[in-house]
């Protein structure tokens, strides 16, 4: 299973930057998301995450707290983690 790690700072240039290598890796096998440093998400990176949980087998991701808060402000908890997660 490949995994890709997350910055502490999720913002649209991290987004930006983590969409290609999201592109190149789902579809072609297991996909893990660790976002378990990351302190700071912006409405870009929620909506990239959302993108890959949605496509191809759909990527798990261990959030960290921070995420957890905002997907859940965002309404998007469910969308986003195994319900074991949240």
């Amino acid at each position: 299973m490949r995994i890709i790690h997350l910055p502490a700072r999720c913002d649209r240039a991290a987004a930006q930057a983590l969409l290609p290598e999201l592109q190149a890796e789902l579809g072609s096998g297991p996909l893990q998301i660790d976002a378990s440093a990351t302190e700071q998400v912006g409405q870009a990176m929620l909506q990239v995450l959302l993108s890959a949980r949605r496509t191809g087998e759909g990527a798990q991701i261990t959030p960290s707290p921070a995420l957890l808060h905002t997907a859940q402000l965002a309404g998007l908890d469910v969308a986003l983690f195994d319900r074991s997660e949240a």
